[in-house]
């Protein structure tokens, strides 16, 4: 068998001898899984150049330059893959970018099974160890070659973003491998394909491009153990963490120690740590505790907060049991610095007291202003004498009503009232007297109205009483109950040797439909409404006093 068969052979067995030892030497993991299927394509490409060369039968030959070149396709892809997943550049999982490669790829594969017309390739001699390649073969060129100025667009774009310097070092070793496998084969092309007619036949430049660029991926596996996820979690994340890490085995044995912890617990691997000899001497009682949970109970967790006052910090040591099928296999102790957290705690707890006293105080405030507001408010409808609602708050609500929308008339009544002889009365008790009579007066009206009814003090012994959704039927009847309680109720004062009596007039003025007439205002039409309830009450006193009459608007 001639020596260029053989050299397309010995590529494809180094390039399996490499397989074989990343599988030997690394924990099977996803990443692994993409790598090997990646790797195992690279040895399709020279155990086919090696098998056209080893068979007689052309349709074999063919078989295996179409599997040769589809296999480039799938190489490229998943290089461009592990590319991607080794550098970490995951935006360019994309669905747009991933049909963008595989398309192509998937029509120049489609193009050199199907072979239309010879266009990808066509014996010479009635056999393909020596073959013409046609266009497709070229379409077939530059895709790979697109495919490589993507993987190479990756690769710049890994080296140029914020990576660890572990990464780049990989993705440099990624780059290496892309120009040599893009060298060899453009040299391959060139030499065997392009200038054909002018040189002999030189095999395995493709094949050695593609053991070069494995070696380099190899090289950064071993180098930067790219699969060793413990020892890059090791490395890369418990020696980076602020705080103190040490495992220890069964026997309190040092098993690792992390560079948190090295400047205060000076400690090597192999020897043994004694938990007392690192705590301060104050504080007796938390320390005996905390060592007798610590030595008798292993496997439970043992936690204290402790004040180194050589170190001048607060530290809280955390010891937990190391399991494995149920059984102890050691230990892990953090220790961890919480001064800070203890002087935010405290810094916390005195604001809090201070905005607990200041809310207090506001709380108070407030409330004092609730109670000066609702007697303002109370001040502003009432009167101060009788407490009964003011003139200008009956005002108000009466114009309230007058806008209301109303579905259907309703009638309201004005009764307004006088104390008969009032001025006789002051005259003879004195002005506290007639006062004290005022306020018993309202209280026997307030006693014999609805809750809905308005009493409003008028104006010195005169009072406004407004009855909502009251016809003048029974506006008269309870004007007559009100006559009457006043009538028979006696005013009993300290300093009066007799009680007081007294009746009342009343103007009683019924509106069918309380509603502003059209081209006047609210006020206008209260003030003709009021007018035409004192004629009313004029006219009760001018009958004799003690009397109810009926006005009309």
């Amino acid at each position: 068998m001639a020596l260029a068969s053989w050299i397309d052979l010995i590529m494809c067995f180094i390039l399996f001898l490499l397989f074989v030892y990343v599988v030997a030497t690394v924990t099977i993991t996803n990443l692994h899984k993409v790598y090997l299927g990646f790797h195992f394509s690279m040895l399709i490409w020279p155990y086919s150049q090696f098998a056209i060369r080893t068979v007689n039968d052309p349709v074999y030959q063919l078989f295996y330059v179409k599997l040769a070149f589809v296999d480039a396709s799938v190489l490229v892809l998943g290089w461009i893959f592990f590319t991607i997943l080794l550098s970490g550049q995951s935006q360019f999982l994309h669905k747009k970018v991933l049909l963008a490669l595989f398309i192509p790829a998937l029509l120049s594969s489609a193009g050199v099974i199907l072979n239309p017309n010879g266009w990808f390739v066509r014996p010479v001699n009635g056999g393909y160890v020596e073959r013409i390649y046609g266009p497709i073969f070229w379409v077939n060129m530059a895709i790979l070659i697109a495919h490589a100025i993507v993987s190479l667009y990756i690769v710049r774009t890994a080296l140029v973003s914020d990576q660890a310097q572990r990464i780049k070092n990989q993705i440099l070793y990624i780059l290496r491998g892309i120009v040599a496998v893009c060298a060899f084969l453009l040299i391959d092309v060139l030499l065997n394909v392009v200038l054909d007619d002018y040189l002999p036949v030189i095999p395995g430049f493709t094949s050695l491009g593609i053991v070069v660029s494995a070696t380099f991926f190899v090289i950064t596996i071993h180098k930067d153990k790219v699969f060793d996820i413990v020892t890059i979690a090791h490395q890369d994340i418990i020696n980076t963490m602020e705080y103190g890490i040490l495992v220890l085995d069964d026997q309190e044995r040092v098993v690792e120690i992390n560079r948190a912890l090295l400047p205060q617990v000076r400690l090597a691997s192999g020897q043994r740590f004694e938990m007392a000899h690192y705590l301060p001497d104050g504080e007796k009682l938390k320390t005996e505790a905390f060592l007798q949970t610590y030595r008798n109970h292993p496997l439970e967790v043992a936690e204290i907060e402790l004040l180194y006052p050589t170190l001048q910090m607060y530290v809280s040591i955390h010891a937990a049991p190391i399991m494995v099928g149920g059984s102890r296999v050691g230990r892990i102790v953090i220790f961890q610095n919480i001064t800070e957290l203890r002087r935010l705690i405290e810094e916390t707890a005195q604001q809090n007291a201070i905005l607990q006293e200041r809310n207090t105080a506001l709380i108070k405030i407030q409330e004092e202003l609730f109670q000066t507001n609702a007697k303002l408010r109370k001040l502003a409808v009432t009167d101060s004498l009788t407490g009964c609602y003011n003139r200008h708050y009956l005002m108000q609500r009466l114009e309230e009503e007058l806008l209301q929308d109303r579905n259907s008339p309703a009638s309201s009544t004005i009764i307004l009232i006088d104390i008969d002889y009032f001025k006789t009365v002051n005259d003879r008790y004195g002005h506290l007297a007639g006062d004290e009579v005022i306020c018993r007066t309202v209280e026997v009206l307030q006693r014999c109205l609805r809750s809905s009814d308005i009493l409003a003090r008028y104006g010195g012994e005169e009072f406004i009483i407004y009855l909502p959704d009251t016809d003048e039927a029974q506006a008269l009847s309870l004007a007559g109950q009100l006559k009457l309680s006043v009538e028979h109720n006696s005013i009993h004062i300290d300093y009066l040797n007799e009680p007081v009596s007294i009746t009342i007039s009343m103007g009683l003025l019924s509106i069918y439909e309380f509603k502003i007439p059209p081209g006047m205002d609210a006020t206008t039409y209260l003030n003709n409404l009021f007018k035409a309830a004192d004629q009313a009450l004029y006219a009760a006193k001018h009958q004799g006093r003690n009397q109810i009459v009926a006005g009309r608007v």
